[in-house]
């Protein structure tokens, strides 16, 4: 389902195999306690080892939601909302929460609490309306200042527009499952509520009722997903880097790092990937970005930056490499057709397929980029559908925790996250935040 090549990357087998005893550690480390709940490696097993009664709760509200509701609101931030909507923009119609809702037969999906601005807010609330809505909101503390804000808006919304008896239907809570203020405000008011494991992290979290709820909601067919999640854990348990293709881009970054490479751009060439490239940044640049250390993680949508980004890429600082995720078979393809007059200069392409182009597009991109010092990866799965996109996340999730095991980082934590926190507590004059020292 997934294969990588770095046969443009100027790294060779001899200097990936040299790293064999490091990577053997780490996934000896890895794989020690992966179900201990005081470690955040629950997503190493997850795909195995998760609540099948949960699992079954989450289809059938998702089900509930979609006979019920035009608009699931998905309130929470960073690893809360961007693996759902990474999955749900790839498997799903690329217009879909832009087609009219009798062609769409499912909620239209949209996202709240990853931001503070009071223009998103209103013109959310705006585009609501009249329509009938759910809301899931996901917060591991329900404090986040964000979603919480989100939350508490909306929830006023949604009970002034149905009276809170029915509002209690139409909210659902994915939370830790015993303490915090959002537990505490769940089992208060009887709402319907998931769980975010304790040893699974955000940013790790998509394959739990996190992103679940919402992916299935859209549509998307969840026991598939696990399905390739499930087929990934099992190819990625061999601790050999001969033979494990994504302890082999773990290494490889870090050879490509330690020799001068300090950012990575993850390049797509379908639209839809768009939101993956953002879970994907994500992923990678809070579990590594820490202790002075990390490759920057960056993206950009081809061809369409080519035309901006392209030219950095190509003629800028030589400090970056390129990592290309590729589609083999697209969903559908439209043939160019032959013009008599030809103003164009196109007839060139006349009886070639969109993605031949799109392909060779990539194919002469990559050249260019080589030729300009610029290190090629490509990551490649067959088709855009759930066991893919399964498939492909356990590959990044794992491939991630073994690089920032090289990288001497501890890849589950998120120290610099708080800093700003901290700062705008401080200027908000939240009780128990003083004066900056």
């Amino acid at each position: 389902m997934v294969k990588f090549d770095y046969k443009n990357s100027s790294i060779n087998d001899r200097m990936i195999y040299q790293y064999q005893k490091e990577v053997l550690n780490n996934h000896q480390i890895l794989h020690e306690n992966p179900d201990d709940e005081k470690e955040f490696l629950g997503w190493i097993n997850l795909p195995e080892n998760y609540d099948k009664k949960e699992f079954e709760r989450i289809k059938k509200a998702a089900a509930k939601i979609q006979s019920d509701s035009d608009v699931l609101i998905v309130i929470g931030i960073g690893g809360s909302y961007l693996g759902a909507r990474a999955v749900i923009e790839a498997i799903t119609n690329c217009f879909y929460n832009t087609l009219p809702a009798k062609k769409r037969k499912l909620p239209l999906i949209i996202y709240a609490g990853n931001n503070l601005s009071p223009n998103y807010m209103n013109d959310l609330l705006e585009l609501i309306g009249e329509k009938d809505i759910s809301i899931n909101v996901i917060s591991k503390s329900g404090t986040t200042t964000e979603p919480a804000i989100a939350f508490r808006v909306l929830r006023e919304a949604i009970e002034s527009k149905y009276g809170i008896e029915e509002a209690k239907k139409r909210i659902y809570v994915t939370t830790d499952k015993a303490r915090g203020a959002l537990k505490t405000l769940a089992t208060k008011e009887n709402y319907e509520t998931f769980v975010i494991p304790d040893n699974v992290g955000g940013r790790f979290s998509v394959l739990t009722a996190v992103g679940l709820l919402p992916i299935a909601t859209a549509g998307v067919d969840i026991d598939k997903l696990m399905e390739g999640a499930r087929y990934a854990r099992e190819k990625y348990m061999d601790s050999s880097v001969k033979f494990n293709d994504c302890y082999k881009y773990a290494v490889v970054r870090n050879l490509l790092y330690n020799s001068g490479k300090k950012i990575e751009v993850l390049a797509n060439y379908e639209p839809q990937l768009h939101y993956f490239t953002e879970w994907w940044k994500q992923l990678y640049g809070e579990s590594e970005g820490k202790d002075g250390k990390g490759i920057f993680p960056a993206g950009v949508d081809l061809t369409t930056d080519l035309h901006s980004m392209g030219q950095y890429i190509q003629d800028g600082e030589r400090h970056l490499f390129e990592t290309v995720l590729s589609v083999n078979t697209p969903k559908s393809d439209i043939v160019v057709k032959e013009d008599d007059e030809n103003l164009d200069g196109l007839n060139y392409l006349a009886g070639k397929g969109l993605d031949y182009i799109n392909k060779k597009a990539m194919e002469g991109t990559a050249e260019a980029h080589v030729s300009g010092n610029v290190p090629n990866l490509r990551i490649t799965i067959d088709k855009l559908d759930e066991e893919n996109l399964g498939h492909l996340i356990y590959f990044f999730e794992k491939a991630c925790a073994m690089s920032g095991l090289m990288l001497g980082v501890n890849p589950f934590n998120q120290p610099g996250v708080e800093e700003y926190k901290k700062n705008m507590f401080r200027l908000l004059e939240k009780p128990g935040y003083g004066d900056k020292k």
